[in-house]
């Protein structure tokens, strides 16, 4: 059968204050034409499916929509687990509406949706707390999903009865998942395990990565799941978090990140983006291919000598979403800034990187005369701080200040 992975769609979210949603519906789009030529038999969502708790109206529709239009009619299943960024009781409350288009919500570690039988054949006919066993259209061989949602440590042990507190949370869930695998799976039927958690290889360097997918590592956070905690048996490991498309296993056994079908944030730029299509057969290793996604926006940084240089750089990058770091002996002017934003309708972030011309020695010398009139004061408490006189803009705007604190005297 084939299956297609993705995750991390952040419905909603915004760069800035600038909104993704016209290319969130594009990119959505996009996956659904993907799923349809590739023929898939089922989805998997892998978490963080908003960008939070209290979605937008437009989120939540555009996320239905395309629930459905993944399902294909009720012919293939699409399982869907809450992020670190989802309301688990948000994502299950429309199971039961859901279930009819063959969509299941898990939001949390021991959800255990009700089985159901479509008429198109697509049926769920075994569940337990975390274990999902699905027969479907033209497949031969059942297709099992464990399933472990996002949920901190203190919760994830708690609803999944752990007795021992003092067990580390990877051991536990290692237990966990053989657990289920052993009760349940066996090489006659395809295994999955899908999870919203930070996985890493033991003993592996932990690479930097995007500020929206930090490792969940923190106080109140779930430890750092390594890689040999899963089941050796499962075919293929479906996992939610880190917005860059890699596989973390080996050539026996595939534990991919599939991604974020945009870039979120400018630590993204250049980024290329993926769902990930899996080939696989009861008893057989996986297959895994890694489609590209061509919707959404680039995001660029842009790095500028001067005003020239960065207005040929914005005309040469109309289609993406900008940060801008430009260069100058003085701060930005309004007419600077007018110039900028007029060669470019979408530059999200600009950074003035001001040169600063004085030593450590320079400012260590730097002594204050208190006899000088308040402006020439500024002035040179200005050029002690920042290493460069300050443009007119901003001596009218600290005029303005003297001003408006002596009417008020």
């Amino acid at each position: 059968m084939k299956i297609l992975h993705t995750a991390d769609w952040h419905i909603g979210k915004k760069l800035e204050n600038f909104s993704r949603l016209a290319e969130q519906k594009d990119v959505l789009s996009e996956i659904c034409a993907i799923a349809d030529e590739e023929d898939v038999n089922a989805i998997i969502i892998a978490g963080d499916l908003f960008d939070n708790f209290n979605p937008a109206s437009e989120a939540t529709e555009l996320f239905f929509k395309t629930l459905k239009n993944l399902s294909n009619n009720g012919n293939r299943p699409v399982i869907a687990i809450s992020g670190n960024h989802d309301s688990p009781e948000r994502i299950e409350s429309p199971d039961s509406l859901a279930r009819e288009c063959g969509i299941v919500f898990m939001g949390f570690p021991h959800s255990k949706p009700n089985t159901f039988s479509l008429e198109s054949g697509l049926s769920l006919i075994k569940t337990e707390p975390g274990f999902l066993e699905f027969k479907i259209p033209n497949c031969i061989e059942p297709l099992r999903v464990i399933a472990t949602p996002y949920a901190n440590e203190h919760r994830i042990k708690t609803y999944l009865n752990q007795e021992s507190k003092e067990q580390e949370l990877r051991d536990f869930l290692s237990e966990h998942w053989n657990s289920l695998y052993n009760a349940h799976c066996d090489s006659k039927g395809v295994n999955i395990l899908a999870t919203h958690l930070f996985v890493i290889p033991q003993g592996s360097e932990v690479k930097e990565e995007a500020e929206d997918e930090k490792p969940i590592v923190h106080v109140g956070g779930a430890q750092a799941i390594y890689t040999k905690n899963f089941p050796p048996e499962i075919q293929y490991v479906a996992l939610g978090h880190l917005h860059r498309n890699h596989n973390i296993g080996t050539d026996k056994q595939a534990i991919v990140y599939s991604g974020s079908p945009l870039s979120y944030s400018f630590a993204e730029a250049n980024q290329q983006k993926y769902v990930s299509i899996i080939n696989v057969k009861a008893g057989e290793q996986a297959k895994v291919n890694h489609i590209p996604l061509k919707k959404g926006k680039r995001l660029l940084r842009l790095k500028a000598e001067n005003i020239t240089d960065a207005v040929d750089q914005l005309s040469a990058n109309q289609d993406s979403l900008i940060e801008l770091t430009i260069k100058s002996d003085t701060y930005l002017t309004a007419a600077d800034r007018k110039l900028l934003n007029e060669s470019h309708p979408n530059i999200i972030t600009l950074i003035p990187m001001v040169n600063i011309t004085n030593s450590d020695n320079d400012l260590e010398q730097k002594t204050i005369n208190p006899t000088l009139e308040r402006v020439q004061l500024f002035k040179d408490y200005f050029e002690h701080v920042h290493g460069n006189k300050p443009n007119d803009e901003i001596i009218d705007l600290f005029n303005e200040v003297i001003s408006n604190n002596s009417s008020n005297i």
